[in-house]
């Protein structure tokens, strides 16, 4: 197959039912980008750089990305090296598996397990609001955001992550976890960018801004 021809700084987002796709694609547009939402195999796995939002239960995620046949295009795209955007739930599909109805696999890019918020009483779960992210080590999306920052949160599962050297990001919610990822060019956050005003936009600009491989989309197809 031809792969699609993109602009410079062009953006994939996944569509698998679930999420604010929208919210994420008019982020994207706000900044200037070309933001295409497809559930096309091909497309997602010969894209420039690839975003995977998601809300709601993992299982019904997980459910929806093997029925639309997504998931090896999404895992072929990540191993050509180009840069990969999980969002939400598409941080948390990442890992093993997650206790959400479950245990449930999960993608198992990452080492470790999804699991629920246990807070003492007066803690209110979903965790929702305005919380801060603490930068746990060198990041280029947080290039020219200040550390410490806050970013926006609706969620009642978090990642634990096995290997603590991908753990980018932390924020305190009674317990400190982990808001953050990054192995390679794979980057995740447990926060909404499109959600977070000003700062949230320059993250989707610098996870924009990323070098991509000019060159091995083009030989890349899902056999049917």
């Amino acid at each position: 197959m031809t792969a699609p021809q993109f602009e410079p700084g062009s953006v994939t987002i996944v569509d698998y039912g679930m999420g604010n796709l929208r919210s994420v694609q008019k982020a994207f547009e706000r900044l200037g980008l070309r933001a295409e939402v497809t559930d096309d195999p091909n497309r997602v796995m010969n894209a420039e750089r690839l975003v995977l939002p998601g809300v709601g239960a993992f299982g019904d995620a997980m459910a929806e990305l093997k029925r639309r046949e997504l998931v090896k295009p999404i895992l072929r795209f990540i191993e050509s090296g180009r840069p990969f955007l999980g969002i939400c739930l598409g941080l948390q599909l990442l890992f093993e598996k997650s206790y959400e109805n479950g245990p449930i696999p999960g993608f198992g890019l990452l080492r470790g397990e999804v699991v629920r918020f246990e807070l003492p009483h007066g803690w209110s779960v979903p965790h929702m609001g305005w919380n801060q992210v603490r930068q746990e080590c060198p990041n280029p999306l947080m290039t020219g955001i200040p550390d410490e920052s806050y970013f926006y949160f609706v969620h009642s599962y978090y990642v634990v992550p096995l290997d603590a050297e991908v753990v980018a990001g932390t924020t305190e919610y009674k317990i400190r976890f982990c808001s953050m990822v990054r192995q390679d060019n794979v980057f995740a956050t447990q926060f909404h960018p499109e959600k977070s005003q000003a700062l949230g936009l320059k993250l989707l600009a610098n996870f924009a801004g990323l070098a991509a491989p000019t060159s091995p989309a083009s030989s890349i197809s899902v056999q049917p």
